[in-house]
């Protein structure tokens, strides 16, 4: 695997209509973990060793995006690596579910995509199960398209889209 080692705590706020901040992004920090945790049990269904998290977060910390709350408390994520030269992977991505529709994705895509096209990267994947109707919607707004059915490819045996964009 390729580490690319930059740092992660540039941020960026979105505010409400009267001028407070709504959600802020930043670099993961270890002290995340169990919030982090918890949004991929509730939106991924997935459960991972929390070891996972910081050693992902050693391969390329940029790649690497949380927004947070005005109390600094998670509210979303985006995980992502570089394995292939020229090449991003969102490994995971979630918002907590009060959280959605504000925001906070269009966010976190919108910045993994300008860090991956500021590291001259050219392509851009990632899974997403096949009933996610939603996620499979926001991605082709970012101009993702499926490459590839993925049979049982996750824990639960659910079908998975793999998805792709070139990035300009």
């Amino acid at each position: 695997m390729r580490c690319i080692a930059e740092s992660a705590d540039r941020s960026n706020v979105s505010s409400l209509p009267d001028g407070t901040p709504a959600f802020a992004l930043r670099g993961f920090r270890p002290h995340d973990v169990p919030v982090v945790a918890a949004i991929v049990g509730e939106a991924l269904h997935e459960h991972y060793d929390t070891s996972l998290y910081f050693s992902l977060s050693q391969q390329w910390p940029a790649g690497f995006l949380i927004a947070v709350d005005a109390s600094d408390i998670p509210v979303g994520f985006l995980l992502g690596v570089s394995q292939v030269e020229g090449e991003a992977r969102v490994l995971m991505f979630a918002v907590d579910r009060i959280w959605r529709t504000r925001g906070v994705g269009t966010a976190l895509m919108s910045e993994f995509l300008d860090r991956c096209r500021h590291r001259a990267m050219r392509r851009t994947t990632l899974e997403v199960r096949v009933s996610n109707v939603s996620a499979i919607r926001f991605y082709t707004r970012f101009r993702f398209g499926v490459t590839d059915l993925l049979r049982g490819y996750y824990s639960d045996g659910e079908n998975g889209y793999q998805m792709a964009r070139e990035l300009p």
